[in-house]
C-alpha cells in the first residue's frame, strides 16, 4: 500500500510498505518527482559509501556492509534523538546517512531506526521499525518517522472500500470502466468510492444506530455502522432512478440500427500445474 502526502512544499512525499523496500523499486522510481519514505524488512543488507579511490584498479562501488539484524555491522550514527510521543511513549530514533542497496549504488538513501524504550532507555518491544528516505531535503528527524504512521489510516480506508463498499466486486467489461480517469461520458466506478466515503462521513451525525442482533449499540458510529444505518435516509430522500417499465413484451431492437456482437475475452485461470509423476522404468 502507498500513501501520498502534500507538505507545505510543492514536492509530495509518498509512503510505502515493506514490500516495496527493494532495489528494483528504487531503480524504477528514480525519475518520479516525489520523495519516498519506505519501510524495510529487518533481514535486509545495505552497503555504505565506498572509500576514496586508491589509484589502482576499478573504483569501488560499495563500502562496509550494513545488516539490519546485526548490530555489530552498524556504523557510526549520524543523528540520534529521543522524543516523547503522546501514544507510543518514549521513542528512540537513530539515523544513518549515505547507504544503498547493492544494485542501487547511484541512489543513496538515509536509514532510520525507530524503537520504543522505557524511562531507563531499555528496549520495550523486540522488533524496531526500519525506514528509508530517498529524495531531496529530508524533514527533521523528529517529524519524518511520524509521517509513516499516517499510512495506516490509508490502509484501513482501502480495506473498507474493498470489504464494505465492494470496490473490487463488479466485473465490468473494460478496464476503462473501473479506472478513475476524467471522461466526458460520465463517472467511473473508482470515482464513486471517495464520494461514498464523504457521504458516510457527513451522515454520521444524522443517522440512528441500527445494530444487528449480535452487535452492541455504539454512541460514536464507525463508517461501517453508518453504512448499515443509511437505509433510513434513503427511504426519506427516495431514489433518482427512473420508474420501472410496465410488464409486457419488449419491442426488440430498432429496425435499421447497426449492431454487433459483444467482444468475448478468454477466461484467465490462476491454477498451479502439478508436476508429472515419473513412471518407473519397466524391466
Amino acid at each position: 500500500m502507498v500513501g501520498v502526502f502534500m507538505p507545505k512544499s510543492t514536492r509530495p512525499i509518498s509512503v510505502w510498505d515493506s514490500e516495496y523496500g527493494c532495489a528494483p523499486f528504487v531503480l524504477k522510481t528514480a525519475d518520479i518527482k516525489a520523495d519516498i519514505l519506505v519501510r524495510l524488512r529487518s533481514n535486509l543488507c545495505l552497503w555504505g559509501a565506498p572509500p576514496a579511490y586508491s589509484g589502482r584498479g576499478r573504483p569501488r562501488k560499495h563500502g562496509e556492509k550494513f545488516k539490519l539484524n546485526e548490530s555489530s555491522t552498524w556504523g557510526e550514527v549520524t543523528q540520534s534523538i529521543q522524543v516523547n510521543h503522546s501514544q507510543l511513549g518514549r521513542v528512540q530514533v537513530n539515523l544513518w546517512s549515505n547507504l544503498h542497496f547493492r544494485k542501487t549504488a547511484t541512489r543513496p538513501m538515509s536509514l532510520i531506526r525507530v524503537e520504543r524504550v522505557d524511562e531507563l532507555g531499555n528496549l520495550r518491544i523486540s522488533k524496531p521499525l526500519w525506514l528509508a528516505w530517498l529524495g531531496e531535503q529530508m524533514p527533521p528527524l523528529e517529524e519524518v518517522w511520524q509521517l509513516y504512521l499516517r499510512r495506516f489510516t490509508v490502509d484501513h480506508w482501502y480495506r473498507f472500500l474493498k470489504q464494505r463498499l465492494h470496490w473490487m466486486l463488479p466485473k465490468l467489461s473494460t478496464p476503462k470502466q473501473c479506472v478513475s480517469v476524467a471522461c466526458p461520458k460520465g463517472i467511473r466506478w473508482s470515482d464513486l468510492m471517495p464520494m461514498m466515503t464523504w457521504e458516510l462521513w457527513l451522515a454520521r451525525d444524522i443517522v440512528a444506530d441500527n445494530p444487528l442482533p449480535w452487535q452492541k449499540s455504539l454512541d460514536n458510529l464507525t463508517p461501517g455502522r453508518v453504512a448499515q444505518a443509511m437505509g433510513s435516509i434513503f427511504a426519506v430522500i427516495g431514489t433518482p432512478a427512473c420508474s420501472p417499465q410496465p410488464r409486457g413484451k419488449s419491442p426488440g431492437w430498432k429496425t435499421g440500427l447497426p449492431r454487433q456482437r459483444r467482444i468475448r475475452y478468454p477466461i484467465v485461470k490462476k491454477t498451479t500445474t502439478k508436476p508429472r509423476k515419473e513412471q518407473p522404468e519397466s524391466a
